[in-house]
């Protein structure tokens, strides 16, 4: 990895004002950041110098003036983000201001195959800052000594052989998909302008994202919202095991209750969940019935996270939480069982989670260049 230069307070500060407006003119810099026009010119300079901002044209005022346009430099580097998804990897690379540089998708046996392709797209010669990898298991610290790494096995063993891929010396950060699908959602999606909501995941799995006052709530152990240790089933005689309501949930389960359900007139069994959510959408009564009753499942469970965190929004993602059919049955099951909440379905798509894994990636490859050891202002 390329050492950040060290950096004054000041430019530190406007840098990472200017990561985040993309471009900007002197004045508007010392707006955002809150400093002098001549603190701002001078920290200007110095990132000019360590070609970690340049010059990218001039903009008008409504005086007839014009004014220098500052954008990120060469040096100021990129980032990459990794969405180990059940079946596919996603990976994107970005520059420090968000901008798309690169694109890969791969199944997940060939993570690292992804990796490489993405690596091989950013532009020449600009330094890596920072790697975040999304997994869908709870994390832990790994015991060997080498940071963070995925807590479960099923994990494990595709985490270290995409990680052979990883280029030595960058930062590299963990962190829950459906954590980094809800910011997606936030920034980009279905919660833009609401600070405050819960992002449920239904699909192969269940998980919940969190966000609160625009912060991802992550717990003490990396594990809020980890929905698949809620005690199931609480009933007489009956007694919980460990991750039972994703098992009863999740779309294995809901492809078993469809061939139960199914009969020989109705014709062909669905064999994928797309498929049975595309016969109860053409009217077909086994599937429509499935997928109701889907609906009432995933509305209970909303009404779960309500009681806990009463979020004033819901909104459902995941293979088969994001279809829209089950909308209805959600909403009235939720009404049912607890106060009003509002739901609405997903609108980020497959690519939320490795969206909000390259939101996150930017935020810490922007701390590398801004935390560098400073030289006294």
């Amino acid at each position: 990895m390329v050492e950040a230069p060290r950096l004054t307070e000041s430019a530190s500060a406007v840098f990472a004002v200017l990561a985040q407006a993309g471009s900007a003119t002197r004045p508007q810099l010392a707006s955002l950041a809150g400093l002098s026009k001549p603190t701002v010119s001078s920290a200007v300079a110095e990132l000019e110098g360590a070609r970690l901002a340049a010059h990218s044209g001039t903009a008008s005022s409504g005086t007839g003036r014009s004014a220098a346009v500052y954008c990120l430099g060469p040096a100021a580097g990129a980032v990459l983000a990794v969405d180990l998804g059940p079946a596919l990897t996603r990976v994107r690379g970005s520059a420090l201001d968000g901008t798309p540089l690169a694109e890969a998708t791969a199944s997940r046996e060939d993570a690292a195959d992804a990796v490489r392709e993405a690596l091989g797209a950013l532009p020449e010669g600009v330094p890596l800052r920072s790697i975040v990898v999304a997994v869908g298991d709870v994390l832990a610290p790994d015991r060997r000594g080498s940071g963070m790494r995925p807590a479960t096995a099923k994990a494990g063993p595709v985490f270290d052989a995409m990680a052979v891929a990883l280029p030595p010396g960058v930062p590299v950060h963990l962190e829950n998909n459906v954590n980094c699908a809800a910011l997606a959602e936030l920034h980009e999606g279905a919660a833009r302008g609401r600070h405050t909501f819960g992002y449920l995941r239904i699909g192969v799995g269940v998980g919940l994202g969190i966000v609160v006052a625009g912060q991802v709530l992550r717990g003490s152990n990396g594990a809020a919202g980890e929905l698949a240790r809620l005690p199931y089933p609480w009933d007489d005689g009956r007694e919980p095991r460990q991750e039972a309501l994703e098992e009863y949930i999740g779309a294995r389960s809901l492809l078993r209750r469809a061939g139960a359900a199914w009969q020989p007139s109705d014709g062909p069994c669905p064999r994928t969940t797309d498929r049975l959510f595309a016969l109860a959408g053409q009217g077909v009564r086994p599937a429509r019935d499935v997928v109701a009753r889907h609906a009432v499942d995933v509305g209970r469970l909303a009404a779960a996270v309500t009681a806990v965190l009463d979020p004033g929004l819901i909104v459902l993602g995941g293979s088969t939480g994001a279809d829209p059919q089950l909308l209805p049955g959600v909403r009235t099951e939720l009404a049912r069982l607890s106060w009003p909440t509002e739901v609405v379905s997903s609108t980020v798509g497959d690519s939320g989670t490795v969206a909000g894994a390259a939101r996150l990636a930017v935020a810490r490859g922007v701390q590398t260049v801004t935390q560098t050891a400073r030289a006294e202002d």
